[in-house]
Order: C-alpha cells, then structure tokens, then sequence
C-alpha cells in the first residue's frame, strides 16, 4: 500500500482550507436548529445514555414522531463543542472543516489502492472541492457523514490487510474492520454499507475472480467434475464472518427503533405513496438526477421535497429517456468491471461500488426515505465518481494529442468547482440566505416558501412571512402545514378571524378517521398541532371553552399517545376551574413521557389549584431531579416553602432562589423574595441589599419599596425610609399602608403633623372606611388641639370598627379631656402625647403588614412543543402570591409581637393618665 507524503497532506489540506474557511461565518440553519439548537441531548445535564435512547433530534426512538437516525457518536461530539463553547457556531463549523480534511487524506490512501499517484491526487482534490458537500460539511447536521465516512474508509482500509501471505487469513485487521463498521454506523446508517465494499473487494481485487471464473467454477461444481478451491473456501470463510456480523448489526439496529419505521407524509417524498407505476418510474428517474448533480453540480438547493421533481406518471414521459440512458451507461461499466481481468476493470469496479452500494439506504429500494433528493448522501457516492473520473482522464492524458486538453480541463473544473463551492457556502450563512437561494433554483417547492417565511418570522417580520407563507399554499393548495403557518401569522398580526378561517381550511384537509385503520400510520404528528393551535386560539373566548376542549379530545382520540394535546388540555380544564380533570390530562402525558420536566411542573400547579401544598413540592422537587435549573420550578417551589412558615425550609428555599437569580439575574422577583427570606430570618442587613437589588432592576418595584421602608421602619431607621416611600407614592399614589407608614414617620419623627395630616387625608380620599387612616386623623387633630373634631372622627371611626377596644378608650381621652378645658392648668396637652399614641398605633398597624406581591411573572420558552402552559403557571405564581399576603408566624415571633404590644399598652396606660391629668 502506497504511503501518503506530507506535502500530499499539506496540499489536500490547504484546498479544502481555501474553498471551506468562509463556512466558520455560517451560522445555525435548516436542520441545525432541531439537531444543535433545540436538542437537550447536548446540555451537560442531560445523562449521556439519554444518546443511546435518543435519534439524531434528541427524540426518544420509542416515539412515532421519531425519524429513527440512530447516531449517538454524532451527537456526542456536538455534545463536546457544546462543552466548549455551547452555541457558538464558529467551533461546530470549524470541526466540520476538519472532518472534511480528514476524509479527504484517507480517501487519498483509499485512492493510491486501485490509482497512479498521480489520478489518486487528482481524485482527492476533485473530492475536496466538490461543490455538492457544501450541505455535508457547511451544513453542521451533515458531520452525520464527514464522521461516517472516516469510519467507513478505515474499515476498508483496515479489511484491505486481512490477507496474508500465501491467501492465508490475518483474522486482526477483519476484528478491526468490524469494530469500525459498528462504529461509522452510530455515526450514520450508511456506514454499514462498507461490508458490501469489502466483499467485492475480497472477490474481485483481492482474490482476482472475475464473473466468467466464477460462473465457470459455479458449472463445473454443480456437475459434480470439480470441488471448490482451498482459497475460495478462504474467501467464503471471510464473506461469511463479515456477513454474519452485518447481520447483527442490522438486528440490532431494527431493535433500537423497535422494529417501527418513521412516518413521512406524501409532501415529504411524494413517489413513496403514489401507486404503480408512478412510483417505480420516479424512483427510477431519481437516480440519474442524483447523477447529473455530481457531474453538473451549477444549480443545488438544499431542499428537494413536494412539488421539486414532478412525478414521472407515464412510460411515455419524456423523462424516461434520461433513465434509460443512465441504466444503459451503469450497465455497460458493470459488465466491463466484471467480465474484463486488468487494472482498469478493477478500478471501474471499485469506483462503481462505493458509488451505488453507499447510496442504496437513500435510494427507496428497500424502505421510503423522508425526501426525494438529498444532497448530502452523495459526499460517499462522490468518492466513487471522482475516481472514475480520475481515472478517465488519466487514460485521455496519456494520449498525445489530448494530453495538453486533459490539462486544461482538469484545471478549468478544479477551479470551477472550488469557486463554486466558496460561493455556495455564504448561501449557508442564515436561514434567509439558504432559502431564498433555494427559491432562485426550484419555486415548485412550497416547503422552500414556508421556511422563507419562517426565517422572517423570526425576525418579527410578520407582514413580509405572510406574504411567503400564502404563496406556499398557493403552490401547494393541500400543504396542512403552509395554511398552518398561515393562521399562526395571522394570529401574531392579531387577526384572529382570518387566522381561526386559515386553521379551519388545515383541519378541512386532514385525513379522515377510516374505522379499523390505524390514524397515526397515515398523518405526520405535527400536522395534528392544527387541533392544539386551532384550540389555543378560540380558547381566548370564554364562551368557547368547551369548544376548545372538544378539539384537543379530538386529537387524543386520533392519536392517543399525543403528548401535547393532554397538556394544552390540561391547561385550559384549569382555566374553567376543573382542576381534577386537568390532573387526570396530566398524569395521561406522564404516562406517556416520565422524563419531561415540565409536565411535573404543570402537575404541581395542578396540586396548588387543589390547595394541597404538600403533594405540589413533591412535584416541583421532582422536575427539578429531570432539570435542576428549571426556572419556574426554582422560582415557585421557593415561594411555596416560604409560604409554608416551616423554618426548617428556608435554607432550601433561599439555595433555590439564588439558582434561580443564576439563571434569571434581571429579574427581579427573585431577589425581592432572597429579601423576604432575610426578613423572616431577622437578617436585616441582608435584607435591605436583597430588596436594593431588586428596586435597582425595576425602579417601580411596588413590593420591594413598600417592603424596604417597611424594613427600615421596623430598624429604627425611620428617616431612611422616607425618600423609599417618596419614591413608591411617586408610581403608587393610591398604595394606601405607604401613605400610612409615611404618615406615621412624619407625625412621630419629623413632626410634620401638616404633611401626616395630608397623608391621611389622602387614605380617606381613597377609601373613606379605612380604620387606619381615619384614627390616625383623629389624632392629628387632637395634636393640632382641635379636640371637638378629634371627638367627632372618633366617634365615625368606632362607628366602622365598634369592637377596637383602643379607639372607645382614646374616645373616652378626648371627651374627659373637653370636659376638663376650664381648667387652664389641664388645658394644655404634653408635646409628645400624641405622638406616642401614633407611635402606639404605628406598632398596631404594621406588625403584620409586610407586603408580598412580586411585580412580574417569571416566564419560560420550552422545546419540543411544550409552550401552551405558561398562562398556568403564572397563574400559579399570582396563587402562591396571593396567599404570602398574610404569611404564618412562628412561635418565637408570636411572643416578640406579644412583648410589643404589652409595652405598647403599658405607653398607652401613661397617655391616658396624662391625658386624665393624674
């Protein structure tokens, strides 16, 4: 075997570098998103066996919407650039450059076993700029292949040494080569295909068989006039082990996907489902398409699905000419490379093997596959083709005459090709770029239109996406998908009627129920997201609440392992307060999905509607073991144990708040509630820094002021509390406990009796019943010695609070106090009587006031479709929040309330006596 110099390297090296070092500027685009973006089996948290129970998308091989792509070491090694640098795309791209490189110096060793050196070069050069692996290594999913292909051409290379001198077997390298196999197929189905390389190899190549021999030797067998030779026993021994462990492999890989295979839709791959011989006749024509594409690489899209290739229904279809032709050349090679001994024939062999037995998973032969055309899957096909053209022109260049020609030539497709693969690789750089550029080569695709759309989308640019999305259903009037994408638009636009009319006309197209037929088998799962989205959207209208829940039993009854429709079903048997149904809906999904954090999450909430704390922490604490960091878990099972007055929970409860302010750092509820905990805790310093932060995130934090007063009050830090209240009556002018604290402190600190009065008055504006206020007036005017009208709002206020024993007594103050007035010597009223009885009714008043609303509701973006709960769980939030209104005291705080109140009472009981003139 011929050894690899390492200016070769430096050469193949350097020309896949110049024609790929633009793809480190692509970004995340098509099937990136639901491989790199949306797949959780990347995060470091997810366990790693999660790849051997998963597919390529991060879904569990066990579901029916999975498309089945086992590739676990794939995902693997997107999991190692997640390590690195999570998602930045440069390192994904940048490693597939590398791949690239790879493949291409091994193939350069592969080429040297059947070429000169000198074809052998030009072959892997050729490879190395082929424009049709821009999908394979500018595309990040397609390192499916760059990884399959190392794999794939090392087992080969590996099988090439099993022979030993005189035909002996050397049994190591055929281990290797089986190892290797299993490994290239977790990288991608098609590696397996390589045993099939290795068997011709073995006859053909290795052994010298060609098909007269055989079939001479076959003859003379059967006659009885000859017996099979040593070195052919050999060679069957070889095939056999290499084709039993083929065998294992494929019963293996049937198990992982549990003998089930993916269900694709008519617009996926049209032929699939069309009847003969349409079928036959299009698959037939794909070939020599998928043909024309490597040898005329100028116009390449990057999705060929619906309406790109029109069905070829008629032998009488000009089309057809173009198939025959294409079996006549395959064949005429064929017979050539097996009939013929000599160095050509083996080569033309060889060539047409890795052409044709690598493209056989993607070729509908033995099971439909999800599109028509895919780029990608030729990246191994090519490598046949290259040496086939490799070697042709090696034969035109040792002619003479065309030797100068075959130069010219070379270098006019190298350079073609490598500009052509440069400026093919920008197309990759967003989502609009691929597509638009897709839409110049084929406008028959509605796909094309609606992923036009979608890129507009998200980039809010709704006007313009309509436009796309209705050109998609006007190229393909019975896509469910495009009138789908229609009446999302529309519904993000706020036209709710021409969005309900679009989903009406994607439900009309759905299938119907055949009674004894099973509905999954016929219908792509996401289409039925019509029902949930039609629901989703009627559901705003109170009056069709049961309407919106037909629909989603709709669903379930099509398809009764539909995850999504017990959850958005779950969440709208909430809303018309039916929380026990909701729960049943719920522990359904469970059933169906144990692993989804945020179904353990909607049942907690479940459990709070239900008033039944105690089984909702089990649920929270339960989907943050499947996702530590859940936000909405962290955030309201914290707020649930501070609810719950158990002390012994705080330190959990603050831990989890602190993850949650990790995850969440401008928000601010978590930490007004960090501050709360404090509060409780006695930590006021920390408190104050806690509620400080939260105020500075959101200024007009209404809790967080009212609380850091409060706190300041409560501190003997009175003054300190002021400008916080300036600032909360500032936003709030109508918060009626800040008008009272800070009427409080102006009366009893600042001895502002006009600014306390004004503060009072303004309670009363606000609500004339308010006992609070209207006392606290009352003694406003007895410190302003107007003791007639001091007597006369007493005499209100005990007519709205009767049974406040403090307020007859006070009642009683002021009437012995009018009856005294003769007496000058009595007449006048101690400066700070007053005073202490506000300071007495401050400490009434604001024992428990703590005010415990958080401003904002937290909110969470969920994969794979999970979206529809998040009004439920605000709802949550608002429930947790309501009922931290009047929080539960503990033992020890009950008696520092009791010691302030008989202190309290003991000041009042020296008021009364000054005031009686004892």
């Amino acid at each position: 075997m011929a050894e690899i110099s390492l200016k070769e390297v430096a050469l193949i090296v350097g020309v896949v570098a110049a024609c790929y070092w633009n793809s480190l500027f692509c970004g995340f685009v098509f099937d990136d998103v639901s491989a790199i973006l949306d797949n959780k089996d990347l995060h470091p948290s997810t366990p790693l066996k999660n790849l051997f129970q998963n597919d390529f998308w991060g879904t569990p091989m066990s579901e029916e919407r999975s498309h089945k792509s086992y590739r676990p070491l794939t995902v693997l090694t997107f999991r190692l650039n997640y390590l690195f640098s999570e998602l930045n795309a440069v390192s994904y791209h940048f490693l597939n450059l590398i791949f690239h490189g790879v493949v291409c110096v091994v193939f350069l060793k592969v080429c040297k076993l059947f070429l000169d050196n000198q074809s052998s070069i030009v072959a892997s050069l050729l490879f190395a700029v082929h424009p049709i692996h821009t999908e394979a290594v500018t595309g990040v999913v397609g390192r499916a292949e760059l990884l399959s292909s190392i794999f794939f051409l090392a087992a080969f290379l590996s099988y090439t040494k099993s022979k030993g001198p005189d035909n002996t077997i050397v049994w190591t390298p055929i281990a290797l080569t089986v190892f290797l196999v299993a490994v290239a197929t977790l990288c991608k189905e098609q590696g397996i295909t390589v045993v099939g390389i290795c068997c011709v190899y073995e006859v053909f190549i290795a052994q010298g068989y060609t098909l007269p021999v055989l079939w001479d030797t076959a003859v003379q067998i059967l006659r009885g006039k000859g017996s099979i030779p040593f070195s052919m026993l050999q060679t069957l021994l070889k095939l056999i082990v290499l084709m039993f462990s083929t065998l294992l492999l494929v019963v293996v890989r049937v198990q992982v996907i549990q003998s089930q295979l993916p269900v694709f839709t008519r617009f996926d791959n049209p032929a699939a489902v069309s009847p003969s011989p349409a079928r036959q006749l299009t698959f037939n024509y794909l070939l020599p398409v998928n043909a024309w594409l490597l040898l005329n690489p100028s116009e390449l899209c990057c999705d060929w699905t619906m309406g790109t290739i029109p069905l070829v229904e008629s032998l009488l279809d000009v089309r057809n000419v173009a198939t025959l032709t294409f079996f006549c050349f395959l064949g005429s090679l064929v017979v050539f490379s097996l009939r013929y001994p000599g160095d050509s024939s083996k080569t033309v062999l060889m060539a047409l093997c890795l052409i044709v037995l690598p493209f056989i998973p993607a070729s509908n032969l033995f099971f439909p596959v999800g599109f028509v055309v895919a780029e990608r899957v030729l990246y191994v096909p090519s490598m046949g083709f290259c040496i086939l053209v490799a070697h042709g022109w090696k034969k035109l260049s040792n002619k003479s005459m065309l030797r100068k020609i075959s130069w010219v030539c070379l270098t006019v497709v190298l350079f073609t090709h490598a500009l052509k693969t440069l400026h093919r690789n920008w197309d990759w750089e967003s989502e609009y770029t691929l597509f638009m550029s897709a839409l110049k080569v084929n406008k028959n695709n509605a796909k094309l239109w609606n992923n036009v759309g979608h890129a507009l989308e998200n980039e809010k640019n709704f006007e313009r996406a309509l436009q796309f999305f209705i050109q998609a259903t006007q190229v393909q009037p019975d896509d469910i998908g495009a009138h789908m994408n229609v009446g999302r638009t529309y519904k993000n636009l706020n036209k709710t009627k021409e969005a309900e009319k679009s989903y009406m006309i994607a439900k009309s197209l759905m299938p119907q129920i055949i009674p004894g037929k099973k509905y999954a088998a016929r219908v792509a799962p996401n289409h039925l997201n019509v029902y949930i989205n039609l629901a989703n959207l009627i559901r705003a209208n109170e009056s069709r609440l049961e309407e919106a829940d037909q629909l989603y039993r709709q669903a379930i009854s099509m398809r009764p392992d539909f995850k999504q429709a017990y959850i958005s079903r779950g969440e709208l048997l909430l809303k018309m307060n039916k929380p026990l149904k909701a729960k049943e809906a719920y522990l359904r999904a469970l059933e169906l999905d144990r692993t989804n954090a945020d179904l353990w999450y909607n049942l907690a909430i479940v459990y709070i509607e239900l008033k039944d704390p105690t089984e909702a922490l089990k649920n929270f604490n339960q989907a943050l073991e499947l996702n530590p960091m859940h936000k909405l878990a962290l955030f309201n099972s914290a707020l649930l144990m501070q609810e719950s007055g158990n002390a012994q929970l705080r330190p959990e409860a603050k831990q989890r708040l602190l993850n949650y302010v990790k995850e969440e750092p401008q928000d601010a509820n978590g930490y007004f509630n960090l501050g709360m905990l404090a509060m409780d805790d006695k930590k006021d310093t920390e408190a104050e820094a806690w509620m400080k932060k939260a105020i500075k995130l959101q200024p007009n934090f209404r809790s967080a002021l009212f609380n850091l007063a409060l706190l300041y009050s409560q501190t003997a830090k009175e003054l300190m509390a002021l400008p916080i209240l300036e600032d909360l009556l500032k936003y709030y002018p109508d918060h009626t406990k800040g008008l009272i604290l800070k009427g409080d402190i102006l009366m009893n600190q600042k001895k502002d009796i006009v600014g306390a009065k004004k503060c009072f008055e303004k309670i009363l504006e606000l609500d004339p019943n308010n006992v609070q206020g209207k006392h606290n007036l009352c003694v406003v005017y007895f410190e302003e010695r107007d003791l007639i009208k001091a007597e006369k709002c007493l005499v209100e206020t005990l007519a709205l609070a009767p049974h406040e024993e403090y307020i007859q007594r006070h009642l009683n103050i002021v009437r012995s106090k009018i009856a005294s007035l003769s007496a000058p010597e009595q007449s006048s009223v101690p400066a700070g009587d007053t005073a202490i009885a506000a300071a007495e009714e401050k400490k009434k008043s604001f024992q428990n006031s703590k005010e415990v609303k958080n401003e904002q509701k937290p909110s969470q973006t969920t994969a794979g479709n999970i979206k529809g709960h998040s009004k439920n769980k605000k709802q949550a939030e608002k429930n947790i929040m309501e009922k931290k209104e009047t929080p539960k005291k503990s033992t020890k705080e009950i008696k520092d309330i009791e010691k302030k109140r008989v202190a309290a009472l003991k000041r009042l009981e020296e008021i009364e006596r000054i005031l009686n003139g004892e």
